[in-house]
């Protein structure tokens, strides 16, 4: 018995000793250092489970009820295009379309890690916001405007066209100054027909003024003016358009020939519409993933593929 009360007796001492041991154990960490109170810490991982989300990843996120949830939840994003616009866009006898615009946005999608779907509003609707989620981006050429920044958020340009004038291809215009007094074909609410009227504002520039005296003849897109030509119309002796698009007529066979210099050069943008979902870190993911197709050559191959030059850089501007 006398032995018995003596083990019990020590076994207070053990215990507190062992609390100790565990309470050191429990205040410094592997390397040495004290944990402060507050700090984030993330606990080890469960092999095949996910780390516990920490501040830094919570801060990441992507805003509940924002563009980027909304596209991330439904696995697919929808893109606005425009069918007759090549070599940016349009549609092949299958009914799928090609073009500059329709790899860049579907590469987006791709780094997303979404589908990609096709709208196909007009290019008055795009350009005017308020698109009622009837499609979640435009990568349709749009050009950076201090009008359209009031409705619609841009990413960083994507690349960057000249402004070209073009005549039909018998005409006898050589300059654009010789277009003064005459009728000039556009597309509706496109940048071309705000330079024609004065009113083309890139916010940090505006380009010089157009020749006196044109009168504005405007089609639902750009494409459609050389058509018109085509048709044997000749209802306008100008048309303005990217040098892309008007470039693209002539290697169709289209009756077109540029004259004269570029008239201005304007950043071309991602698009998303403010009355939407928060498309802010939309607008930053994809600025993001703009940033790697600059850097691995993706931006510039597609450039190379469908213009025939690199354009994705605004150098020579």
């Amino acid at each position: 018995m006398n032995g018995s009360v003596g083990r019990l007796g020590r076994l207070p001492l053990i215990l507190l000793a062992l609390v100790a041991l565990v309470f050191t154990a429990c205040s410094t960490d592997s390397g040495g250092s004290t944990a402060t109170a507050g700090t984030p810490t993330q606990a080890p991982a469960t092999p095949g489970e996910s780390p516990e989300m920490t501040d830094d990843m919570a801060s990441q996120a992507p805003i509940e009820g924002g563009l980027l949830a909304t596209v991330l939840d439904a696995g697919v994003i929808r893109m606005s295009t425009d069918p007759e616009y090549p070599p940016q866009s349009s549609v092949k006898a299958d009914g799928t379309y090609e073009g500059f615009d329709i790899d860049v946005g579907t590469e987006i999608a791709n780094r997303l890690g979404v589908d990609i779907e096709f709208e196909t509003p007009s290019w008055e609707a795009l350009t005017a916001g308020n698109w009622l989620g009837r499609w979640d981006f435009s990568v349709g050429s749009m050009t950076i405007t201090t009008d359209r920044e009031r409705v619609i958020a841009f990413t960083e340009p994507y690349y960057y066209t000249p402004a070209q004038m073009s005549v039909e291809a018998s005409s006898s215009i050589a300059s654009v100054e010789e277009l003064a007094g005459q009728r000039v074909c556009v597309g509706a609410a496109t940048t071309y027909l705000q330079w024609l009227e004065g009113t083309l504002d890139f916010g940090t520039k505006t380009p010089d003024a157009a020749p006196d005296g044109i009168t504005v003849v405007s089609r639902p897109t750009d494409r459609n003016c050389a058509e018109a030509w085509q048709a044997g119309r000749q209802d306008f002796e100008g048309w303005l358009s990217s040098s892309t698009t008007v470039q693209g007529a002539i290697d169709e066979g289209l009756p077109v020939k540029a004259i004269g210099d570029p008239v201005f050069a304007e950043p071309l943008a991602v698009a998303f519409d403010k009355a939407g979902p928060d498309p802010s870190d939309m607008v930053t993911r994809v600025n993001e993933i703009l940033a790697d197709m600059h850097a691995d050559g993706t931006l510039s191959a597609m450039s190379e593929k469908w213009f025939g030059e690199d354009l994705t850089t605004a150098t020579g501007e």
